[in-house]
């Protein structure tokens, strides 16, 4: 593995053997097997479970020979648990978005922060980490299998990385390299020499433009330290799927092998008065059943079909068992115990414990990676999170009226409204109620009302 100091050892020297450092670093990397997971857990999170896309089904033959099964069928079904949990988790910590202390944050950061933060924490939990780019007013994102960072032996921090992308093995190989000090971009193309194809170039320019001469770069500077972060969710730092990937695969198989199990694996044939027929005479016979759904017999022989009833209900059961082991290991909420029937604002509050547990590490790690960026921009702030929670909302909503009398107007309207979908119009519905108790107390008059409308009573007026 790459570190900074390596990186030093060659920052001198020539442009070639600075090229041959990059894409030797991307090489390493693409090897590696924290990018050979980080490709494997992208393709569960898109449905394509590598076990069994690969898995053959083989028969013998008479000569105790492994045959592919080329006769019966062979689904391939992929359990989409590994979605669900990482799409619930992002959507329950952060759909509701951010609010800043100070509001600093999402000037500095970009009004596009809120679903830029949504994207680095899925993909973080799909491959252990992913990457926030402090560009001058916004945040890029980069996936683990498109950047790989250098740290530092001493503090082990990161202080250099390289961004690299190919459409396909025929194609360039393209690589940017984000030094402290500015990104310089390199291009590998097959049977030719490495190349430079964008000048070393600091992040923050300065861009005259004028109709004579078009653009120019009057000057530029860097950032007080490296501005690309990495964003995790654990304190391992290592993909979510690490724990649950076998569970995964044993579902995915049991689920696959019991659709791909035809009457006919459950049936077998005695043949009476076949002393004479060898194994190969009886394979051929079968085979011959299978496809033409007839056969001839010699002389007195008997052919009798026998049944097994096919093992239903041990894997029922192990499914069942299986699934609810994936929803504890990954701390997640099983949604559909909570739509089996009426449950009590107690009782969701305890199915949501395990993952409120899991999104209050990831808050720890998203708290820290959001104070990086930060310090990158030279602001201070702090973010809080706004989960977005099941709940039985007219239980909720007479526990806030039976309070009210402990609380005050505008606290009981905020948790009320927030119950009911509707926190925006909490100022709203303050306000109306402040005008109708106003008019209460004036008798239905609004002693600031200069129109001359009062409340329709007009006797004992004088006009003068």
């Amino acid at each position: 593995m790459k570190t900074y100091q390596d990186w030093l050892k060659v920052a001198d020297k020539s442009d070639k053997e600075r090229m041959a450092f990059v894409f030797g670093v991307i090489e390493d990397y693409k090897n590696s097997d924290e990018y050979r997971f980080a490709v494997t857990a992208q393709t569960y999170y898109d449905g394509k479970n590598e076990v069994i896309e690969h898995f053959k089904k083989m028969l013998y033959n008479a000569f105790g020979e492994a045959v592919p099964d080329m006769v019966s069928a062979n689904h391939k079904i992929a359990e989409g648990f590994f979605k669900r949990d990482v799409v619930q988790a992002t959507s329950t910590l952060l759909s509701n978005g951010l609010t800043w202390n100070k509001d600093l944050g999402s000037k500095t950061l970009g009004k596009s922060f809120d679903r830029v933060i949504c994207k680095l924490h899925r993909w973080a939990q799909i491959a252990g980490v992913s990457w926030g780019f402090f560009n001058k007013d916004h945040v890029d994102t980069f996936r683990a299998t498109e950047f790989c960072g250098l740290k530092d032996e001493e503090d082990g921090m990161v202080k250099l990385g390289i961004r690299f992308w190919q459409l396909d093995s025929t194609k360039p190989l393209r690589a940017v390299l984000y030094e402290l000090d500015g990104y310089t971009g390199y291009i590998r193309r097959a049977g030719q020499k490495d190349e430079i194809y964008t000048q070393k170039r600091q992040y923050k320019e300065t861009i005259n433009s004028t109709p004579a001469d078009g653009e120019e770069i009057a000057g530029g500077e860097n950032y007080p330290t490296f501005p690309i972060v990495p964003c995790y969710v654990n304190e391992q730092h290592q993909s979510e799927l690490v724990g649950l990937k076998n569970t995964i695969d044993a579902v995915d198989l049991i689920q696959s092998g019991y659709c791909n199990d035809s009457d006919a694996n459950f049936i077998f044939w005695l043949v009476t008065n076949a002393g004479g027929m060898d194994d190969l005479d009886l394979v051929e016979m079968v085979d011959k059943l299978k496809k033409v759904h007839a056969a001839q017999l010699a002389g007195d022989q008997q052919i009798q079909m026998q049944t097994v009833e096919q093992p239903y209900l041990s894997r029922e059961a192990i499914l069942d068992r299986l699934e609810k082991k994936l929803y504890k290991d990954a701390m997640a909420l099983n949604t559909y115990d909570l739509a089996s029937g009426a449950v009590t604002a107690t009782q969701i509050i305890a199915a949501y414990e395990p993952l409120n547990e899991k999104l209050d590490l990831h808050e720890e790690q998203l708290s820290e990676f959001i104070e990086r960026l930060l310090e990158v921009a030279g602001v201070e702030d702090e973010a809080t999170y706004n989960r977005s929670l099941i709940v039985n909302q007219s239980e909720m909503i007479d526990n806030y009226l039976n309070a009210a009398q402990y609380l005050d107007d505008e606290y009981v309207t905020e948790k009320i409204m927030t119950v009911l979908g509707d926190k925006d119009q909490v100022d709203t519905v303050l306000k109306r109620r402040a005008t109708k108790d106003l008019q209460r107390l004036t008798g239905g008059n609004n002693p600031n009302n200069d129109t001359g409308e009062g409340d329709g009573n007009t006797e004992g007026e004088q006009t003068v």
